[in-house]
């Protein structure tokens, strides 16, 4: 089979006191995640959705929130070391799409930033990685502003 798609998923409570950091990119906003790295919602979904593609676990597996060497990560650091892990196996990253659940603060002022963060890390394109976002109308622990969710699904190719 030369491709592998997966999905992820993640989601951080929000609270006074910490950076709201998405793609890698810091956004201001009076709250921020809550999570053992800098719980940047996107970025973990991507890691957990390239890992899912080639049945390699979950970040859970690879960053244990119990161990304290990755108390307050940047999730791109963590992102640089699964791409590592993906193109250890032969892959390479075909493209990836995801969308980002968030009632505030608006995140289309910041989208072309994370792209572009994210496909720095990435070795890719701007145009490989797909960041859209909304909202959850209201509705839900995303709805009331309790926390800030995403999904993401990648395409992996086999390697040249």
């Amino acid at each position: 089979m030369n491709i592998r798609i997966g999905n992820g998923y993640d989601i951080h409570r929000l609270v006074s006191d910490r950076n709201l950091i998405l793609g890698g990119i810091h956004i201001p906003h009076e709250l921020g995640l809550l999570g053992h790295s800098d719980a940047d919602v996107l970025t973990h979904a991507i890691m957990d959705a390239m890992l899912g593609a080639l049945s390699l676990g979950d970040i859970g597996h690879y960053f244990p929130p119990t161990d304290p060497q990755w108390a307050g990560a940047d999730s791109l650091v963590l992102l640089t070391q699964v791409h590592q892990l993906i193109r250890d196996q032969g892959w390479k990253i075909g493209n990836i799409d995801s969308v980002v659940v968030a009632e505030r603060p608006k995140l289309k002022p910041h989208i072309s930033k994370m792209r572009d963060k994210l496909a720095a890390v990435l070795e890719v394109e701007p145009n490989q990685i797909g960041v859209k976002a909304t909202t959850n109308e209201k509705l839900g622990p995303t709805g009331r502003e309790e926390g800030i969710c995403a999904y993401a699904v990648v395409l992996l190719v086999a390697g040249d």
